[in-house]
């Protein structure tokens, strides 16, 4: 991995310890004691089953049709066929997975499982004086070139590997390292392995394995093995890379001496995981990966192909459904009335909304044809700590961040609406269901309101403090303060890049300006309901819609939320201008009579011949919240006992005497300076369920009197200049899970260094939180050959890195995954890794078997993804 030049630290490895990649989230007042370290379980052990089952469509390869296609969509087509390389991805390895060997892959609970197409045996055969691994190949193991799997091989990927030649551009190498020597066995079908120091996780070595023609010189490692594959030696082969066309074509290899795969051919499609519910309705793929928001439609195509409403009767949801009776006849009034630039600009806009009202209506129709597949990504979300600096760097703070959490609530957010159980996720190094799984947050404590106010109290952060300046230093020359006018210091602070405060600076928000001239200088309003985020784009590390209950959202017009002038209505004969005033007083009394219905009051509401589309969001009964920004001059119709939210005096208006403030809930402060936490969150689509997961955490903290400024930044400076940088305080982003933590997890973890500059190296450390006796117990954990010793190495590890506060798992990634209903053994596998040539369509009229039943419990029935495997057709 590049090192990031930054001011406050900096990425990087150690040399001579070893190197790996994971792609890409005190004593106080509680005393740790050597019992809860020692790796004290509140919950599941690792012989627990993973908390939600594979859901897959298991069948028989008897049940299975020979032949076909299947178009599976990818993210994009990857810069590099090798996996070894920093810039690899999900991409590079499907098709790794598809066309090289794997000698051990992974089970349905992410434990490792010797792989019998390419080998008999492995097993350690001495470990005095020195470890050595035999393996023995299977007989008709060969490339596609024809020539033999062999020793060869494994001499070429340890050398290219093992770190000792710097011209190999390897982004990891952990583990071969620790090879010391690799020779033939007693005949060409068995290959000795020798390590230089005992190596637990040495199953995890050699998969994928690469031939000799790539690894043998570091030009075809570097640059050869980038675009093109010399040979292969899986069910599938590499027929064509088209990156003008974004498709990677596998064709079945026909010297594969395993079972045969049962499709012709694999197309890897790229398609943007926003662009993915399109392409389905279009019939352009046939299994993707998709967000909460492409379930959720899917959902509601099945339930309408069922109903038999799609393509006969308006849909109750998109474009439109939201509309209102008095919405609809103001439109109308306006498109046909007298004022000629507004009947413009609303008949234009109801155009674009049967536009969108009809493409959606194609969508849904072809989305019927489609089920969504659910389990538990093998990944998990995490908050991480920034402890390098600011209040984080006391791990009083950072335990009292973690002890205001309601993790079981975060994990609800997400979860819950899915139908998938919402557990607390309780370990940094493995998932439920893994061997090394345990419970260790006890290591830390639940939430607790009180206990993180006296964590914050003894470090010094009390109710006032903000207030409270330290006593003045005198210092010589340059660097005395110069105190301002007043008295006090005076101190710039930086620009920040788009922000929203938590707590009392929150109910204002940033300011902006606004295209109406009458609101410039009006300040954007940033209060939010309690389960709707805001909608300026926070992260999304690819994935879902904003968790829990919801309504349609109103229709997207020309890239922005829809108005009150952007509905439909029956077309009538084109009125007068008589017609049009009677039916806009209409409409407002239909709004009067919803909002006395609703409880609001009536005098609050804009006058109904005021422009469209000015309507608070609050009232808005589209569906979705339309975000409006603030006026500096009262609103028509406001009444003065009821003053409009938002409204805010003239500039040099002297602010009113603040509010008596329990001590309790007063933002906290130290030494003159206000206890305020930098929250930084990608803005890219698909980001609403962090979104959600991040204004939970926001109000969470601000219960216990910490402040949070939330920074959206784009996702491709993101983990570059945010997370990789240090330029953060508190940060949500994913891991992916391991079978190896001891080698995988330990450049996460481990204590960051001092470099020569004075920066840091932190690996992939980027709390940049650790000890010297986590790193002892991750290389004790690597070192011994004894797997419970081992094991319980791994938890002692995970125990001590929830003490240490660094990071917060939450939890485990939702996978939803769109197939056809008689694609078979795909979808979504968990912790499992797919078996490719298993992967086909069901035979015609197949009762199919019975393992068909191992998908997660109750998913054929679950609205929320529209799971119902037996509607839908065969491309």
């Amino acid at each position: 991995m590049a090192q990031v030049g930054v001011p406050r630290g900096r990425t990087g490895f150690r040399s001579p310890r070893s190197r790996t990649l994971r792609s890409v989230a005190t004593l106080g007042s509680a005393v740790l004691t050597l019992s809860v370290l020692a790796g004290c379980s509140s919950g599941g052990e690792g012989d627990d089953q993973p908390t939600a089952a594979q859901d897959d469509a298991p069948a028989a390869r008897d049940k299975i049709t020979d032949g076909g296609s299947l178009r599976w969509a990818v993210d994009a087509v990857p810069t590099t066929l090798n996996t070894f390389q920093a810039d690899a991805d999900g991409a590079t390895a499907r098709i790794a997975g598809a066309v090289l060997p794997a000698l051990h892959t992974l089970d349905e609970r992410g434990r490792p499982k010797l792989n019998p197409d390419y080998l008999e045996s492995a097993e350690i055969v001495e470990t005095e004086p020195r470890q050595v691994v035999l393996y023995k190949l299977h007989q008709q193991a060969v490339w596609s070139n024809g020539r033999e799997i062999g020793a060869p091989d494994f001499v070429a990927q340890w050398r290219a590997l093992s770190g000792r030649n710097t011209a190999y551009w390897t982004a990891r190498n952990a583990g071969y390292e620790r090879i010391e020597k690799i020779e033939r066995g007693k005949n060409d079908l068995e290959v000795r392995v020798t390590f230089a120091k005992p190596y637990a996780d040495w199953r995890a070595l050699f998969t994928p394995l690469y031939p000799k023609e790539v690894m043998g010189s570091p030009d075809s490692f570097n640059d050869g093995a980038r675009t093109a594959l010399k040979a292969t030696a899986g069910p599938f082969t590499l027929k064509s890379v088209d990156r003008d066309s974004g498709h990677v074509t596998l064709a079945r290899n026909p010297r594969w001496w395993g079972r045969t795969a049962k499709l012709d051919s694999i197309v890897l499609t790229a398609v943007p995981r926003a662009e993915r519910a399109a392409a389905l309705a279009a019939g352009k793929l046939d299994l993707a990966d998709v967000d909460r928001s492409a379930a959720e439609r899917i959902a509601l195509a099945v339930r309408d192909a069922r109903s038999g409403h799609a393509g006969t009767k308006a849909l109750t949801h998109g474009p439109g459904a939201g509309i209102t009776p008095a919405a609809a006849l103001k439109s109308w009034a306006l498109a046909y009335g007298s004022d000629e630039e507004k009947a413009a600009e609303a008949q234009a806009a109801r155009e674009q909304n049967q536009e969108a009202v009809e493409r959606y209506a194609r969508e849904q129709k072809g989305l019927g044809r489609f089920v969504v597949r659910k389990s538990l990504e093998p990944a998990y979300t995490q908050l991480s700590l920034n402890g390098e600096t600011g209040p984080l760097s006391d791990e009083r703070v950072r335990r009292a961040v973690a002890r205001a959490l309601d993790r079981k609530e975060l994990a609800e957010v997400v979860l819950k609406p899915l139908g998938l159980p919402a557990q607390p996720l309780g370990s940094h190094l493995a998932l439920a269901g893994q061997a090394a799984y345990a419970d260790s947050s006890d290591a830390l404590g639940a939430q607790d309101t009180k206990e993180a106010q006296a964590l914050l109290a003894d470090a010094g952060w009390v109710p006032g403090g903000a207030l409270k300046k330290p006593q003045a230093k005198t210092k010589a020359g340059s660097e005395a303060v110069k105190p301002d006018a007043a008295g006090e210091d005076t101190e710039k602070p930086e620009k920040p890049e788009k922000t929203e405060q938590s707590g009392e600076a929150g109910k204002t928000g940033e300011k902006k300006k606004s295209d109406d001239k009458t609101a410039r200088g009006a300040a954007k309003h940033g209060a939010a309901d309690d389960d709707v985020p805001t909608n300026d784009g926070l992260y999304i590390v690819g994935e879902d819609d904003k968790p829990g209950d919801r309504r349609p959202a109103a229709a997207l017009v020309g890239g922005r939320p829809a108005r009150p002038a952007d509905v439909l209505a029956p077309a009538l004969a084109a009125g007068t201008a008589f017609q049009s005033a009677a039916l806009l007083r209409q409409a407002e009394a239909l709004d009067l009579v919803i909002d006395r219905e609703a409880g609001a009051e009536p005098e609050s509401r804009p006058r109904a011949d005021s422009h469209a589309g000015t309507r608070p969001a609050s009232q808005d009964k589209g569906g979705a919240q339309a975000q409006t920004e603030p006026r500096t001059e009262p609103q028509a119709g406001a009444h003065p006992a009821h003053p409009v939210a938002g409204a805010y005096a003239p500039r040099g208006t002297a602010a009113p005497a603040p509010a008596a403030v329990d001590g309790a809930n007063q933002a906290l402060g130290k030494d003159g300076k206000p206890l305020s936490l930098r929250f930084v969150l990608p803005s890219g689509p698909g980001s609403e369920s962090l979104r959600a997961v991040g204004d939970r955490i926001v109000r969470m903290l601000d219960a216990v009197g910490i402040r949070t400024e939330v920074t959206k930044v784009p996702d491709d400076s993101f983990f570059k200049d945010h997370i990789a940088s240090g330029d953060y305080d508190l940060a949500l982003y994913s891991w992916p899970a391991t079978a190896y933590p001891a080698t995988d997890a330990r450049p996460i973890y481990a204590k960051p260094e001092p470099a020569s500059d004075g920066s840091l190296i932190v690996e992939q450390n980027y709390a940049r939180v650790g000890t010297d006796r986590i790193d002892q117990l991750f290389d004790q954990a690597a070192a011994t050959l004894d797997e419970d010793e081992a094991r319980d190495l791994v938890r002692q590890a995970d125990a001590r890195i929830w003490a240490a506060a660094g990071s917060i798992p939450l939890y485990q990634r939702p996978q939803l995954v769109a197939a056809k209903p008689d694609i078979v053994n795909a979808g979504a596998w968990g912790l499992a890794a797919p078996r490719y040539q298993d992967i086909g369509y069901k035979k015609p009229g197949s009762s199919g078997p019975d393992k068909e039943s191992g998908g997660t419990k109750g998913n054929n029935e679950n609205r929320e993804t529209g799971e119902n495997r037996e509607t839908g057709e065969r491309r």
